[in-house]
């Protein structure tokens, strides 16, 4: 019987391993679902990497199989094994390859990072109160129009090649504070404690931490970027799909790092317009109670009384207790 040759063999092995990779590779359920145009750039980057990590994979365990099978000891045999002094050009193959493979990776990562908008250059329109958490620009935001436009160097994720130049669809201001986010629109003067935005809109977030650094990371977007105190940081993206994803701190922020959670909300357009204008109108109510009503025109229970359900008492009980003191 005639010994099939070794080169075959490699050949078969490799044309299989490879065929496995790529299947996996691109047929994973790993990821959330895609929601910003963003996120097909960082999966097609992600997909490449996990290919190539279940060849190696493959192709290491595989051979340590192989090796296992096919140089077993014998039963019987006690004489020593083959001498071998080393293979150089083994070795320049196993370590060729890899460098090869991380250079291609380095320059495929650099190309994603610039179409996701991270070679936008600094200088970006800044609304004043995202300014004004800078050292230094307190007493000028103060001065100026809150929804006037303050150039500030940035860092982060900004526009794109397409986009470059181009002012975004609507701009948010996000502080980030232990432990929560607040959301503020200078365009409208709605604050919140939610993310909402239309779905295919340029949106533009100028992050800001009050405290410590912390991290805004919305996974469905593939997209994270650090808030830092004193330093205005940008991202900027668009939501290709209705719904409500989670947005998560990604950095170790103090005690309560994993209560620091919210979503993003996007919206459709006419939905969008429906609750921009709800809360304007609401807080515009609020706004008006809160200068209509004089506190020293109310009695102590009147005066508690929104706050009976924080203190965990009726407010029956609360005006006995006033009463009887």
């Amino acid at each position: 019987m005639q010994q099939v040759p070794v080169s075959l063999w490699t050949l078969v092995a490799g044309i299989v391993v490879t065929a496995i990779s790529i299947w996996i590779g691109q047929n994973h359920t790993l990821m959330p679902v895609q929601a910003s145009l963003q996120a097909p750039l960082v999966d097609g980057f992600f997909n490449v990497m996990f290919t190539i990590a279940i060849a190696l994979f493959l192709v290491v365990e595989g051979t340590i199989v192989v090796f296992l099978i096919q140089f077993r000891r014998r039963p019987g045999d006690d004489t020593d094994g083959v001498r071998v002094e080393g293979n150089v050009p083994l070795e320049v193959f196993w370590t060729a390859i890899p460098t090869v493979i991380v250079l291609l990776l380095g320059i495929y990562s650099v190309d994603v990072f610039n179409r996701m908008g991270g070679f936008d250059p600094a200088g970006h329109p800044h609304s004043a109160a995202h300014v004004a958490q800078m050292p230094g620009t307190a007493i000028a935001a103060t001065l100026s129009n809150t929804s006037q436009a303050t150039t500030a160097p940035t860092i982060g994720i900004g526009a794109s090649p397409q986009t470059l130049n181009k002012p975004a669809d609507l701009v948010v201001d996000v502080k980030g504070i232990q432990y929560a986010w607040i959301f503020n629109y200078p365009d409208s003067g709605i604050t919140s404690g939610e993310l909402h935005i239309p779905v295919g809109a340029d949106v533009q977030l100028n992050l800001s931490a009050q405290d410590v650094i912390h991290s805004f990371w919305v996974p469905n977007f593939r997209l994270k970027q650090d808030a830092l105190p004193g330093i205005p940081t940008e991202l900027r993206f668009v939501a290709t799909k209705p719904g409500t994803y989670p947005v998560v701190c990604a950095e170790l922020c103090g005690g309560y790092h994993g209560s620091m959670r919210t979503q993003v909300i996007v919206h459709t357009p006419e939905e969008y317009n429906s609750w921009r204008t709800e809360n304007q109108i609401a807080q515009q109510q609020n706004l008006n109670q809160v200068v209509a009503i004089n506190p020293a025109d109310l009695s102590t229970s009147e005066f508690l009384a929104p706050h009976t359900h924080d203190l965990g008492i009726s407010a029956a009980t609360l005006k006995s207790l006033v009463i009887s003191h």
